[in-house]
């Protein structure tokens, strides 16, 4: 430390590697695609810089207005992408400090792992999938766009949108660290050689288990699921609270409350039980991961990250996971939350809404690709090689559009990025302006 007090970057980095358990990953162990020169005032350690640049990048602001599971604009409370985002951040960093982990990676890599979902849940995600695949009747993409375009999976986007579309510098995207970039990609299932384009595959190490904070983010983002999918169906009336009551796990929950849990109103009743829930699953999650940890260290008489580092990727994917008996009482939460909640009416009706506007979006630009906004007209020149449309004597853009753009996958990917990229909102008044035409709506 400096006279003045001040931690310096290479100060930081030595607290760090005197703090962090021997298993977790050194912010100067950090490596990015595009080598970056180190700033002399920057006080920032890596993972830490990649957290702020996600903070700052549009994407992340428009998770505001992105659907989790109940439509964010019928009410002011239920969870929306971004509060999920904020909420699986801190179970994450919660089980990180708990272990010894890297926070800081723990955190970046939980703000971003989101970021490439679609608007209105997972319902759009099928949607885009089932599009570039051929398997939607009302959207019919040629049999050569099919073959060569690939599928769509929302943790593969956000790599897409981190890597490529954030332009905040020079280049395109914002040149995260790998280890954020592949928690990003592994905080949900993936699959070696799944056909999705990414810009870069460098680092992420598809054919073996995650880093540990990743692992983490990818336990913290399960557990902030099914607790807060709970609360919300709670609250709107889908489901009783006397129902999940009866569940092993929330009788797990009542019992170590106590007594006094049943003399409390239904309102305070809930919260104590979503708040117990919350509690067993990350003190399971930390304690069970502990000792596999341990038992790892110990089978292959690790002593210090140096002995640890090379043999990190021996560790199965998870190690950062719940116990056994913990897991059936999850699995028995997350099956009950299906039944009651999301497999219910209100939220079956607005899913089928979805479904209607994101197939009648990609249908309209798929055949008059002339809706689409200029910006994206030119990418299409720029990057597809296609003709600009608007330069075109207005008798020749069907045909060309015809020729050209409709055997063109990347056109039909262009379409899916900026589909992806919608809040809920900015989807239905596309929707709205194109398939609901008014003499008092802007065009």
């Amino acid at each position: 430390m400096t006279a003045a007090g001040i931690l310096r970057r290479e100060d930081l980095e030595r607290d760090e590697a005197r703090r962090l358990s021997l298993v977790a990953t050194r912010s100067d162990e950090a490596t990015r695609q595009r080598a970056e020169p180190q700033e002399s005032d920057d006080l920032r350690l890596a993972f830490q810089r990649d957290r702020d640049r996600i903070l700052h990048a549009r994407a992340f602001r428009r998770l505001k207005h992105k659907t989790q599971v109940f439509v964010p604009h019928v009410g002011d409370h239920p969870r929306t992408r971004l509060t999920h985002t904020l909420e699986v951040s801190q179970l994450a960093r919660t089980i990180a400090r708990a272990l010894g982990l890297n926070e800081d990676l723990a955190e970046a890599a939980a703000m971003g792992h989101d970021l490439g979902h679609t608007p209105f849940g997972h319902t759009g995600e099928s949607v885009l999938d089932e599009i570039l695949c051929g398997d939607n009747s009302e959207v019919v993409l040629p049999p050569g766009v099919v073959a060569e375009v690939g599928r769509f999976k929302h943790n593969y986007q956000s790599l897409r949108v981190v890597d490529l579309f954030e332009r905040r510098y020079a280049q395109p995207g914002i040149n995260l660290t790998d280890h954020v970039r592949e928690a990003i990609l592994k905080h949900t299932s993936w699959r070696v050689g799944f056909a999705f384009p990414l810009p870069q595959e460098g680092g992420l190490h598809p054919g073996l288990p995650c880093h540990l904070e990743g692992q983490a983010v990818a336990v913290a983002d399960e557990i902030a699921q099914q607790t807060h999918d709970l609360e919300d169906g709670l609250r709107a009336g889908s489901v009783s609270l006397e129902e999940a009551e009866q569940l092993a796990v929330a009788r797990r929950v009542i019992d170590d409350s106590g007594p006094d849990y049943q003399d409390e109103r239904p309102w305070d009743r809930q919260n104590t039980l979503v708040r117990g829930l919350i509690r067993l699953f990350v003190n399971d999650v930390v304690t069970t991961s502990a000792a596999r940890i341990e038992r790892f260290c110990e089978g292959r008489a690790i002593t210090d990250h140096e002995e640890f580092a090379p043999r990190s990727r021996e560790v199965s994917q998870t190690t950062v996971w719940f116990s056994s008996e913990i897991e059936a009482l999850f699995t028995e939460l997350k099956t009950f939350i299906y039944a009651r909640i999301i497999n219910q009416a209100p939220v079956s009706r607005q899913d089928w809404r979805a479904r209607r506007v994101l197939t009648a979006l990609f249908g309209a630009f798929w055949t008059v690709p002339s809706v689409l906004p200029d910006y994206l007209l030119l990418r299409a020149a720029e990057e597809l090689e296609l003709p600009y449309l608007r330069d075109l004597p207005l008798k020749r853009v069907a045909a060309v559009v015809g020729e050209r753009y409709h055997a063109c996958p990347g056109f039909a990917r262009l379409i899916v990025d900026h589909l992806a990229g919608m809040s809920d909102r900015f989807a239905l008044k596309e929707y709205s302006a194109l398939q609901q035409p008014s003499a008092d709506r802007d065009i």
